[in-house]
């Protein structure tokens, strides 16, 4: 009996040996799973920008070529050393995919400027800049030729006088956006504030028929401010003609004495470039809005706050 005792107590210490030695090697292999959890968690903004870079095919949706914030974008690609390519398109394109990401809550870059309707109708944020690669904010200014003053001094007047805020501009911007034709949103809201159009027509007189030409940036920013003044020059007696076109080539018609004037001269960062070549050639008239901004934006929902997020 003794014997059959030790025989019990041996297989049972031995038992207990086994066991206490499993469980050492399950908690070691239990921390060795949490320390690569918590490895994991430590690199999760890692992994998830390389996540989204990949669903999103390291593509940022742009607008026209030419434009200030395309060319801005290609200087933060290279700034944060991004491998991302930037998808020319239009204003109205870009919006249409970052509509269409937000409904299926897929992730999406955009090229982003403020004053503009889809900041007001998406929860979607600008990426941090700490490169500096789009600029401060930046006021956006009314550019003339100029013989203006002398030709045409009731123009210039109101033209000198016209000044507004972003929420001015996205009421436009929604009517807009909602496929309102620019001179009816235009006419639209000079209806609506006939107090601020008397402040910015005090004083200056009617004319009969002269011709008038703006030109105008393609964005709706500019179309909305651009159909404002159209409206206002159009009550005042003018025939007004507006030619949209590329940023450069609406900087040169000034210039050149193509047209008389535009008021999308976003300075001092987006516009540099163009002011430079004509800044000699046109007279401006100062800001007709003030702290407008560009960047890239994505969707509230996506996990990343800085462009440098967006690096590998």
């Amino acid at each position: 009996m003794n014997k059959t005792w030790m025989r019990f107590g041996f297989v049972f210490s031995v038992s207990m040996v086994l066991l206490a030695a499993g469980c050492g090697e399950e908690d070691e292999i239990g921390n060795e799973e949490e320390g690569a959890e918590e490895s994991s968690d430590e690199n999760g903004e890692g992994e998830d920008a390389t996540n989204y870079n990949e669903e999103m095919d390291y593509n940022i949706v742009g607008i026209d070529a030419g434009t200030g914030v395309m060319a801005s974008t290609e200087d933060a690609i290279e700034d944060y050393d991004l491998d991302f390519n930037l998808q020319s398109s239009s204003d109205s394109a870009m919006a249409q995919e970052l509509e269409t990401a937000i409904e299926d809550e897929e992730p999406i870059v955009v090229t982003a400027w403020t004053p503009h309707w889809k900041f007001n109708i998406h929860d979607i944020k600008f990426l941090d800049d700490p490169e500096g690669s789009f600029g401060e904010t930046e006021d956006i200014h009314t550019i003339v030729h100029p013989d203006l003053e002398e030709e045409h001094p009731e123009a210039f007047e109101m033209l000198d006088n016209f000044y507004w805020d972003e929420d001015d501009m996205g009421e436009v911007m929604g009517l807009l956006a909602e496929d309102v034709e620019p001179e009816e949103a235009g006419r639209t809201w000079v209806d609506d504030n006939e107090d601020m159009v008397a402040e910015w027509t005090e004083g200056v007189d009617e004319v009969d028929g002269e011709n008038i030409e703006l030109s105008s940036g393609a964005w709706e920013s500019e179309l909305s401010s651009t159909a404002v003044v159209q409206t206002m020059l159009e009550d005042m007696g003018y025939n007004v003609n507006v030619s949209t076109m590329e940023l450069s080539i609406m900087w040169a018609a000034v210039a050149e004495g193509e047209a008389h004037a535009h008021v999308a001269g976003w300075l001092p960062h987006t516009a540099a470039a163009q002011n430079e070549e004509y800044g000699d050639d046109v007279v401006d008239l100062g800001p007709n809005l003030e702290n407008a901004r560009i960047g890239l934006a994505v969707p509230e929902y996506m996990d990343i706050d800085s462009i440098e997020d967006l690096q590998e």
